[in-house]
């Protein structure tokens, strides 16, 4: 690993693409983060199509990735993306913080969806759990709570609950079956089981239609 991919505090640094269709704003995300030092931006773009040529050219970790744009939107550019081997993982900043953008982006694929009043800290922190894979909507999260209907939403099991609370919290399979006793193997059961009782295809689906639908509670400042 070269010098210059690693931060002064020995971490690897984190490879991000910026992608705004605003030069203003893009210029002021870049200047941003680049007084992170475990946090790199190698590339930019104005608009979804040349985010996807960015994203082919380059060794990306992240992109933070505009909502609204012309030409391709942030919704099918991270449709686009997420489909790629390889993927680095989107997380959407934006001013739009309706459910149904918010809803539309994860369903594409996208990791995590923060607004564009982020402080800068929260910006650089939540970039570097997308990086992790972690999800990250504890911003938007009060967005997603809504009365649960009549009857109750899912029929999940308590240790679905259980995999899936902890699956919220950022959690990889293993150290979910590590803090619940149980095989990775049965993680991954439990998640295919969560995934067809809410109908969703991927883990952040999951956890978003659990915020959604009331079945997990609103994330709390303890919560790892």
């Amino acid at each position: 690993m070269s010098a210059d991919e690693t931060s002064a505090a020995g971490r690897k640094r984190v490879r991000v693409l910026v992608v705004d269709d605003h030069p203003v704003v893009r210029a002021g995300m870049v200047a941003l983060l680049s007084e992170s030092p475990d946090i790199e931006i190698v590339a930019e773009a104005s608009d979804g199509a040349q985010a996807l040529v960015a994203v082919t050219q380059h060794d990306l970790d992240v992109v933070l990735m505009d909502l609204r744009m012309p030409v391709l939107d942030g919704v099918a550019a991270t449709t686009a993306i997420h489909a790629l081997p390889h993927a680095p993982h989107v997380l959407i900043l934006t001013t739009y913080d309706t459910d149904a953008d918010i809803v539309r982006a994860v369903e594409a694929g996208a990791r995590g969806y923060l607004l564009k009043d982020t402080p800068p800290e929260a910006l650089a922190d939540a970039i570097r759990r997308a990086a992790r894979g972690e999800t990250v909507l504890a911003a938007v999260a009060d967005r997603l709570q809504t009365s649960p209907p009549d009857p109750a939403p899912t029929d999940l099991t308590a240790r679905e609950l259980e995999v899936l609370t902890w699956v919220a919290r950022g959690h990889s399979n293993a150290e979910v079956g590590a803090r619940l006793f149980i095989g990775e193997a049965t993680v991954k059961t439990h998640l295919v089981r969560i995934f067809g009782k809410l109908g969703v295809t991927d883990r952040t689906a999951a956890v978003t239609t659990a915020y959604a639908l009331g079945v997990l509670p609103l994330p709390g400042p303890a919560s790892k």
